[in-house]
């Protein structure tokens, strides 16, 4: 596991070969293979940021997060 700044989570933005992760509630989660987070999108989200609030508003919630590889946690 590794920790993570906003900065360095940047990084991870999905474009350009880059992984595609984002972070909730403090934990780092791999979009990479997700179809749906292709090129770091998904329904108006971008990769390589803190989601918290939106997933909170989403109809599905973190409850689809569960499954995905965890990578680190924000600092």
């Amino acid at each position: 596991m590794q920790d993570f700044t906003m900065d360095e989570l940047k990084q991870f933005d999905g474009k350009d070969g880059h992984k595609a992760y984002v972070a909730v509630d403090g934990t780092v989660y791999d979009l990479t293979n997700v179809d749906a987070w292709q090129g770091g999108q998904h329904h108006g989200l971008t990769a390589g940021r803190d989601l918290t609030e939106m997933i909170k508003k989403s109809p599905h919630g973190k409850k689809t997060l569960t499954d995905k590889p965890v990578v680190g946690q924000l600092i």
